[in-house]
């Protein structure tokens, strides 16, 4: 049996636009972007439907209930303390998401200026149930994760340090770190 096109959906008009974009808010937290896109899919595609979408958008930072500045703080400070991220994975998600840069930089500032990188590792450590390493292939393993964590290879290296990992595996991970810098 081959599937039917979906019918095509009626453009939505502002107040209906309104509606689903609290909606989706209520739902779930969105930046400006993310929201943008989404009423894309549900106006017509031309200056008009752009133009709704704009005046829905000023109408829902007016109402308090969109703000990038709010999400990016909210976001950063979520990363950091339920999933012990780093610096840089959390700036790569808020960039994926639609934050511009310099709302990115000034929050991770803000959110990292009393928080050290090194305890953040080893919370991170501690909630993956990451064991010592006792060769070179479970050192390895640690500094991929870490590093997909979104920790520096200085981090790493001193992570590494405080499990106790062997000289051969500290040596390598030092020479990476010489690398990037």
């Amino acid at each position: 049996m081959p599937f039917r096109k979906p019918k095509p959906r009626e453009p939505l008009t502002e107040t209906e636009l309104l509606d689903y974009a609290a909606g989706a808010l209520g739902r779930r937290m969105l930046t400006v972007s993310e929201l943008r896109k989404r009423l894309k899919m549900r106006v017509e595609d031309n200056a008009e439907g752009e133009a709704k979408i704009t005046r829905v958008i000023a109408r829902l930072e007016e109402m308090k209930y969109l703000s990038d500045p709010r999400f990016a703080a909210d976001f950063t400070r979520l990363r950091q303390e339920n999933q012990a991220f780093g610096k840089r994975r959390i700036a790569n998600d808020l960039r994926n998401k639609g934050v511009a840069q310099p709302l990115i930089e000034s929050t991770l500032t803000t959110a990292f200026e009393d928080v050290k990188e090194l305890d953040l590792a080893r919370e991170h450590l501690r909630k993956k149930r990451l064991k010592p390493p006792t060769n070179e292939k479970e050192a390895a393993r640690i500094v991929r994760r870490l590093a997909t964590a979104g920790f520096s290879m200085g981090t790493i290296f001193a992570a590494l340090k405080e499990l106790k990992a062997s000289d051969e595996v500290l040596s390598e991970v030092e020479s990476i770190q010489e690398v990037e810098e």
